[in-house]
């Protein structure tokens, strides 16, 4: 795992609550994800484009600026599927995923503004079944771990926690 990664997602978003953003997009049966560098147990985290809430604007605007920024793509905003709490010694996040669909842009690997020094976003890539399957747990969000294909998370409703290190 690049300590530096790790150690600017700590300085930038340790020690306090944070309120983010994300977005399920599915396309012919696969789903957006992102791959994070130094984010979560493993060395990198695939998870869905999103980020951080902005003073002022509501979240289907953070959404879509931060799906923009991130995959070069515009998307229309849909239904809230689930609320996912993740906490470790460091990070504590309340991420509200909702369905997106695309409706124009081209897809890119783009920037997380937030990480101006650490580029922590470092692939973009549709994950099918398999891909999801092939990929070691902990390096896909935790929302994957029960599920067995892309469009399942389309079915996930209410509140999950996911605890890692020693707050378990």
């Amino acid at each position: 795992m690049s300590e530096t990664a790790k150690e600017s997602i700590n300085a930038q978003f340790g020690g306090k609550v944070r309120v983010r953003v994300g977005g399920i997009l599915i396309e012919s049966g696969k789903i957006l994800l992102l791959k994070h560098d130094g984010v979560g147990p493993a060395e990198y985290l695939w998870s869905p484009p999103g980020g951080g809430m902005e003073f002022g604007a509501d979240a289907s605007a953070n959404l879509k600026r931060e799906f923009n920024e991130e995959t070069g793509l515009d998307v229309d905003v849909k239904k809230l599927l689930f609320v996912n709490e993740f906490m470790d010694d460091k990070i504590h996040a309340i991420e509200l995923f909702y369905e997106v669909t695309r409706m124009g842009g081209a897809l890119k690997l783009g920037t997380d503004p937030e990480m101006f020094q650490h580029q922590i976003l470092t692939d973009l890539k549709f994950f099918s079944a398999e891909d999801l399957k092939n990929e070691e747990k902990k390096r896909v969000h935790n929302m994957f771990h029960a599920i067995n294909k892309p469009e399942e998370v389309l079915n996930l409703t209410g509140y999950f926690k996911f605890v890692i290190n020693s707050l378990k």
